[in-house]
C-alpha cells in the first residue's frame, strides 16, 4: 500500500515539475474573450421579480373612459419567450367594449415590451410551460374600515 502511495505521489511531483518547467521561460499573455454574462440584478431569479418586471412594462391605456382591472394567463418557456398564446381571464364589468379592445392592447404592448425575460437557468426551469395570472389593477381601492371596538376600550369611571 505504501509502495502505490509513493508511486502515485512520484507521478504527481513529475507533472507538478512539467507543468512548472514551461512556464520558466517567457510568460506570455494570452487574450481570450469571455462571454458576457448578464448581470444577476438584471436576471430574474423568482417569481416576486417577475410580476415586479411585468408591472414595471405596464401602461395603462390614455384615451380609456374607465379605469379597470384586467388579468392575462401567460405561459412562458426557458429562454423567457411567450409560449402560445396569452388569454384574458378578467375584466371589469363597468368598462365598455371600446375600453375593453384598449385595455387588451395595452396588455398585450406590456407583454411584448417585456419579453423575452432574462430568467436565470433556474428560474427558466421551473417557469417554463406553466400558466401565469397576471393582474393589471388601475381602479383606485376603497379604503379598508376601520372598524371601531367599542367593548375593547377601556371606560374609567
Amino acid at each position: 500500500m505504501a509502495a502505490l502511495h509513493r508511486k502515485s505521489l512520484a507521478w504527481f511531483a513529475a507533472a507538478l515539475l512539467m507543468s512548472s518547467a514551461g512556464a520558466v521561460g517567457p510568460i506570455h499573455a494570452q487574450t481570450q474573450t469571455i462571454p458576457a454574462i448578464p448581470e444577476p440584478a438584471d436576471q430574474i431569479d423568482n417569481l416576486k421579480q417577475l410580476f415586479a418586471r411585468l408591472l414595471s412594462c405596464w401602461k395603462p391605456p390614455q384615451r380609456a373612459s374607465a379605469l379597470i382591472d384586467i388579468t392575462v394567463l401567460v405561459s412562458f418557456d426557458r429562454s423567457g419567450n411567450i409560449l402560445g398564446h396569452p388569454k384574458i381571464t378578467y375584466e371589469s364589468e363597468q368598462a365598455t367594449d371600446n375600453d375593453r379592445l384598449l385595455y387588451r392592447i395595452a396588455v398585450m404592448e406590456t407583454l411584448q415590451r417585456c419579453t423575452p425575460m432574462p430568467f436565470t437557468e433556474g428560474m427558466g426551469g421551473a417557469t417554463a410551460g406553466r400558466p401565469f395570472a397576471i393582474q393589471f389593477k388601475t381602479r383606485k381601492r376603497q379604503p379598508q374600515p376601520i372598524e371601531k371596538r367599542a367593548w375593547l376600550s377601556q371606560k374609567i369611571l
